[in-house]
């Protein structure tokens, strides 16, 4: 099975080319089996090694500086953290047509939660709120700008854009309105600490109780404005158990706003890019496009 392509930038990866800069690279793993990954994922292209690793590799030039963004603050960050995340455990070249660098990763156990299935969401929620608080609480001294860090109105053309693109998609006029109503309160200076950038189903992993079992992807850690962590609040948990979220966190409304039109705004511009080419991505985003419209009522 090959990666779906999903960007106009896009380099091929497969079994073969895999295996080959493992056994050229890492010769000590070259009688591992490698096996595709079906993911929602849409930068890196990633192959199980054997039974407990996984070779992640940039799908996209854009996304090639996350290798050594997380090669170098993945083991900073991890033993802060309540549950584990991936800590690369060694890093590839370019080679054997593959332009890129590469990294191998642990393979973490547990599976992705589905929004609208999730189970024992209050502990959830609770599991979630921790994992945001205690990487917030690290120390962010020297750690990398976040790309996502940034004031919500450093997105308002993107936004703008992805909505025109969906007339007759969505509700424009009533999506517009949610994101000009986030728009409208005075700046004021954002906290500076570190966040995950993609809090997102596909970045969970669970155990069969429902409970947090690990975060992945931390290729876009960094430090900013953490807002956007609090997207996880719509594109995973229910209504019902978004109360809990905020509580445990301690957020007002104002940046509970925020939190909420950082999810839309990613939603409304995932869709119409990945709406042929990444189902399961397009799913998400017209289920966070319909919580957020329900909420705001």
């Amino acid at each position: 099975m090959t990666p779906v392509r999903m960007h106009a930038d896009e380099v091929h990866t497969d079994v073969s080319t895999v295996g080959r800069l493992v056994a050229a690279q890492l010769p000590h793993w070259a009688h591992l089996a490698v096996e595709p990954v079906a993911s929602s994922g849409t930068d890196n292209a990633m192959y199980r090694l054997g039974d407990e690793l996984v070779v992640r590799l940039p799908r996209i030039p854009s996304a090639v500086d996350a290798v050594a963004r997380e090669l170098r603050w993945a083991p900073r960050l991890a033993p802060h953290l309540p549950v584990p995340v991936p800590v690369p455990v060694a890093s590839g070249r370019p080679g054997e047509g593959y332009p890129f660098p590469w990294s191998v990763l642990p393979w973490l156990p547990g599976r992705n939660p589905l929004a609208g299935e999730v189970t024992r969401a209050d502990r959830l929620a609770r599991d979630l709120a921790g994992f945001v608080r205690e990487l917030r609480r690290t120390d962010p001294t020297d750690g990398p700008p976040a790309g996502r860090g940034v004031p919500l109105a450093a997105r308002d053309d993107d936004t703008r854009a992805a909505v025109a693109a969906l007339d007759g998609v969505v509700d424009t006029d009533a999506v517009t309105a949610v994101w000009a109503d986030a728009l409208r309160p005075a700046a004021r200076p954002a906290s500076v600490a570190w966040c995950h950038g993609d809090l997102s189903p596909g970045n969970v992993l669970v155990h069969e109780d429902g409970t947090l079992a690990a975060v992945i992807d931390l290729a876009g850690v960094g430090v900013g404005d953490p807002t956007v962590d609090l997207s996880v609040a719509w594109n995973l948990l229910p209504a019902d158990a978004r109360p809990v979220f905020r509580d445990a966190l301690g957020v007002d409304e104002a940046t509970w706003l925020r939190g909420r039109a950082w999810a839309l705004s990613i939603a409304l511009i995932q869709l119409p890019y990945y709406r042929e080419t990444n189902p399961a991505l397009a799913a998400n985003s017209r289920h966070v496009i319909a919580e957020v419209l329900a909420e705001a009522g």
